[in-house]
């Protein structure tokens, strides 16, 4: 996948969730779209593919998607 854009977004508390971020950026509408998304679309986490709606994004991670590339503050 290529990335055409970075861009910082800044973690409120501890963690976010994949889902939870995915619903943030207006990537999905609502949380249950998850699952579907991440099963039909490339979602890459610090260089690995992922695909657990529930996985815990941290400061420091970098994850890939629709072509953005994020950095979690």
């Amino acid at each position: 996948m290529k990335v055409s854009t970075i861009k910082d977004f800044a973690i409120k508390g501890e963690y976010i969730t994949l889902s939870q971020f995915l619903k943030e950026e207006s990537i999905i509408s609502s949380g249950g779209q998850a699952k579907w998304y991440l099963q039909e679309n490339p979602v890459i986490l610090n260089g690995e593919s992922e695909n657990r709606r529930g996985k815990k994004l941290h400061v420091g991670d970098k994850l890939e998607v629709a072509g953005v590339q994020y950095e979690f503050r």
